[in-house]
This record gives structure tokens, C-alpha cells and sequence, in this order.
């Protein structure tokens, strides 16, 4: 699209402008000028011969040498906005996505879902891991051919370090975890939760027993499963890979930069972390 004006000339009178825009990006424009050389004569043929020469020269010569330029600031109202996206880690933005593993057998169900972790903010525009994620298990009891009853079901929560015992189990190994939500509270030893996981004694797999007493309700309820040597490579593998995600170690890594540890290293060329790197 091309913009014409006519505008007042100090020797001729009138000058004229006749700029034609390139638009090669939302916030840039390139103007090109264009020659008059060729079609002054014929925007102004009533004019006559000497006054056309005359206004051809002047206008030629203002419009060559003059600069003209465009400055767009639409890039002033965008970037702060853009600054306060990137200032959110890039988990924050991702949409929330449910995943887990279940075992069906005939006296209960099992369900394995991770939990991620937390994080504070800093005053510096960092993040800080609060909290370490875990693993949920849910326990619910058989109600039929096929059917559980999920309102009955009991909950324990896997530390890293729980499940790291988990993980190292061999085929004759056994370990125990024992919970009190209450722990440090008024209420402390009113529920208690015990976890066993043992051998089956054919060798096939494991028993995942969970045991609840709970004295506010007056609750005793106990809830095995057996899980088959398949079922509890999945959850080895599934426990493997989700560990650094627990940990938090996966925002950790996506956030390394190479300057990050060129200006520590110069900042405390003696650092512990220097004197380890240069061993």
C-alpha cells in the first residue's frame, strides 16, 4: 500500500512524498522511495515544460536526501508480559496429566500414582524444592467378582527413601515402613499404618499387606494383595524412572545454563565445588 501527500516546498512551492511500505514482520516496516524521474512528467503534464524540469529536480533532490525512518515500541508492551511468562519454570505451564499403574486380584485392588514435588519461590526469581514428591499406593477392598470398593479404601504414601528400599528388594527380601499422620500432633499414635512387603512363598512374587488402626473412628482393617514377578517389574522400572522427577532434579536440569557456573566459579574461584571439579 502506497501513501501520497503533497506538502508545502520552500523554492517550488509544493514538494511531493511518494512512499510505498513493506511489511517483513509484525513490528518492522521498510520504506522504499521511489524515482520521480520518470513519472513526474507525466503526474503534472498540464504544468508546463520548464516548471515540470524545475519541480522535478527540487523534489528529486529533497526526497534523496532526506532520511526518513520508523521506530515501532510495540515491542514495550509485549516484552514485560513476556518477561513474567519466562519467569515461571516451564513445568508451571504444562497441563496436568494423571497417570498410575493398577493390580486386580480377587480380595483387592492396587493402585501406584506419583505425586510431584513442590517448589518455593525466591526472591532472586528462582524456585526452591519444598517438598520432595512421592507414591501414592490406594488399597481397596474386593466387594464382588470384579468389583472394589473404593470407598473403603486405605492410603500410604512412599518417601524416595521408601521406595528406594522397594527397588533394591531381591526375591527373598522383605522390608516394612511404618506411618503416623498424626505424628506430632495431639492426636499422635491414634492412626497408625504398617506396610509389608514379603515374599510369596512359592517365589512368584510378593505380598503388598497394609495394615490400618485407626482409634478416632474405631477402624481395623487389614488389605493384602499378591503381586506376581511381572507386576512388581513394572513398578521397579516405573519407580526407576520417575525418581529424579520426585526429586526434582528434572527442573534442575532443564534450567542449567553454561554461564551459571562460570560466574559461581568466578564469583568463589575456591568454592568447595572448584576444589571437587579440579581433583
Amino acid at each position: 500500500m502506497s501513501n501520497f501527500s503533497l506538502s508545502p516546498f520552500p523554492t517550488a512551492g509544493f514538494s511531493l512524498n511518494l512512499q510505498n511500505p513493506t511489511k517483513t514482520s509484525p513490528f518492522h516496516y521498510h520504506y522504499h522511495h521511489l524515482s520521480f524521474s520518470s513519472s513526474i512528467n507525466t503526474i503534472f503534464a498540464p504544468l508546463s515544460s520548464n516548471t515540470t524540469k524545475r519541480f522535478s529536480a527540487l523534489t528529486h533532490k529533497a526526497v534523496l536526501s532526506r532520511n526518513l525512518s520508523l521506530t515501532c515500541r510495540h515491542s514495550d508492551y509485549f516484552e514485560p508480559q513476556q518477561q513474567q511468562q519466562q519467569q515461571q519454570p516451564q513445568w508451571a505451564s504444562m497441563p496436568k496429566v494423571f497417570v498410575g499403574y493398577s493390580i486386580y486380584k480377587g480380595k483387592a485392588a492396587l493402585t501406584v500414582e506419583p505425586r510431584s514435588p513442590e517448589f518455593s519461590p525466591l526472591d532472586s526469581g528462582a524456585f526452591k524444592l519444598s517438598r520432595e514428591g512421592m507414591v501414592m499406593l490406594q488399597f481397596a477392598p474386593a466387594a464382588g467378582v470384579r468389583q472394589y470398593d473404593w470407598s473403603r479404601k486405605q492410603v500410604f504414601s512412599l518417601s524416595v527413601t521408601e521406595i528406594g528400599s522397594i527397588i533394591s528388594l531381591g526375591a527373598k527380601d522383605s522390608c516394612e515402613f511404618f506411618h503416623d499422620p498424626n505424628k506430632g500432633r495431639s492426636d499422635e499414635g491414634r492412626v497408625r499404618k504398617v506396610l509389608k512387603v514379603e515374599p510369596l512363598p512359592d517365589g512368584s512374587g510378593h505380598f503388598f499387606n497394609l495394615s490400618v488402626q485407626n482409634k478416632l473412628i474405631n477402624l481395623d482393617e487389614n488389605i493384602y494383595i499378591p503381586v506376581t514377578k511381572a507386576e512388581f517389574a513394572v513398578l521397579v522400572s516405573a519407580f526407576n524412572f520417575v525418581m529424579p522427577y520426585l526429586l526434582g532434579w528434572h527442573t534442575a536440569v532443564n534450567s542449567f545454563k553454561p554461564e551459571d557456573a562460570s560466574r559461581s566459579n568466578n564469583a568463589n574461584p575456591r568454592s568447595g565445588t572448584e576444589l571437587e571439579w579440579n581433583r
